[in-house]
């Protein structure tokens, strides 16, 4: 895969005039933005684009979709990443025809899958666990890359039919214990890789406004079956949807029942969303309707840290200066301080393990310059000399991690160090 863009070589030269030539802010950089289009993408016959998250060799909707984010800023100038991130839209919408409960596919119908669950597989499936950010990423990516640079072309027949279908999936799942057959049961496995009462899940209160999700964006199961952070995603995504139903394919039905399910679920969010009794209300990362709810925060996208980031809200929102405070405290038990780091962890991990990309959210949502070169320096420190990011670092001894070859990492360090210098993907 070609890296030798224009757009991409004057931006690693203007960080080494930002940070200094041989600084090692420049030399990351140079090498993470790299690592994605050099690594990672693979060209199918069809010209859609096969992206794998690095070390595991199967293309996840949400990673795939992060891992291209950064270059939008380059797509403005550069017809050939334009090509390159339509081609990876087009491979997200063939994934979501094949099936929309899965979060992770093969290149082909090869039957490679990471385990054998008891779920509807097919040859295509690497795994079938369902996750609402699956769904809503590439509706994301493809209203970015149109409204980054003007590409339309992204939004063909396909990308309807795959509208259609989500925009269903999603009001199933708003009444999850009575309208849906999805099943998912892992053996032999710890409890957060299988949901429980023969693969339902956890009972949840139907027909509230919010959509189900079996599993979170770390890939682990749900506590509580309504995930706050993705249902407010799947409010942003499903206007979006709304506005290129509208705009685009000239459907003022798609675009009246995609946006009526934004306002249902972004109301929902507000109503149920938010733990009471708190003198400074903030959001819960898992309810289930009953009255339970979950006070966390992941370091897995989307988060509670990146409502910001997506579009939820802005970052001087009330709720959101409360709920991030929660977040980076140890009010949220996957918060974690040591001599090197200190962040947002996941129970997907160690205790102690921080997650960059985390940093790098914390980083890009962030009220002052000083906060987000302290955060800068600390991912620089936190290479363990590879000059690439990872998933997790011990806080206390950087030289252990988790997953050398993390795509995903490497693209939120570059858009973060863009952040800090002015350079920004329009929302």
């Amino acid at each position: 895969m070609n890296s030798n863009y224009q757009a991409i070589e004057s931006m690693i030269d203007r960080v080494k005039k930002e940070y200094g030539k041989d600084s090692k802010v420049a030399g990351m950089f140079s090498k993470c933005i790299a690592n994605t289009l050099e690594t990672t993408l693979h060209e199918q016959s069809d010209g859609s684009v096969f992206v794998i998250t690095g070390d595991i060799p199967a293309m996840w909707l949400r990673d795939s979709a992060c891992q291209l984010r950064p270059f939008l800023i380059f797509a403005k100038t550069e017809p050939e990443i334009r090509k390159l991130i339509a081609g990876v839209i087009k491979k997200q919408v063939v994934c979501i025809l094949i099936d929309p409960y899965a979060n992770a596919f093969n290149e082909a119908a090869n039957g490679n899958c990471y385990r054998h669950d008891k779920t509807r597989m097919n040859d295509f499936l690497w795994e079938r666990k369902y996750e609402i950010d699956s769904l809503c990423y590439p509706i994301q990516l493809s209203y970015l890359l149109w409204k980054n640079t003007g590409e339309t072309g992204q939004f063909d027949a396909k990308w309807k039919q795959a509208a259609e279908i989500i925009l269903q999936v999603f009001i199933t799942e708003q009444d999850h214990e009575n309208r849906s057959d999805y099943r998912f049961e892992r053996e032999n496995c710890p409890f957060t890789d299988t949901l429980s009462r023969e693969g339902k899940g956890a009972l949840v209160k139907g027909n509230i406004g919010l959509t189900w999700s079996g599993f979170r964006p770390s890939d682990d199961a749900c506590v509580y079956g309504y995930l706050i952070p993705s249902n407010m995603l799947a409010s942003v995504a499903l206007s979006y949807m709304a506005e290129i139903a509208e705009k685009i394919y000239h459907d003022g039905k798609l675009a009246a029942r995609a946006g009526m399910l934004a306002k249902e679920i972004r109301e929902a969010v507000e109503c149920y969303g938010i733990v009471p009794g708190e003198a400074c209300e903030f959001y819960a990362y898992e309810v289930d309707g009953f009255g339970q709810y979950l006070i966390m925060d992941d370091a897995n996208l989307p988060s509670l840290l990146a409502m910001p980031y997506f579009g939820y809200c802005d970052r001087n929102d009330e709720h959101y200066r409360n709920t991030r405070k929660m977040a980076l405290s140890d009010r949220n038990p996957y918060y974690y301080k040591g001599t090197y780091a200190k962040g947002i962890g996941s129970p997907h991990t160690k205790a102690g393990y921080v997650w960059d990309i985390a940093l790098g959210i914390q980083g890009m949502t962030a009220d002052t310059v000083e906060e987000k070169q302290e955060i800068l320096q600390m991912m620089c420190n936190m290479d363990a000399g590879t000059g690439l990011m990872h998933e997790a670092i011990d806080a206390d001894c950087p030289e252990h991690y988790t997953r050398p070859w993390f795509s995903w990492a490497n693209s939120v360090f570059c858009e973060f160090v863009m952040d800090c210098m002015g350079e920004h993907v329009q929302l």
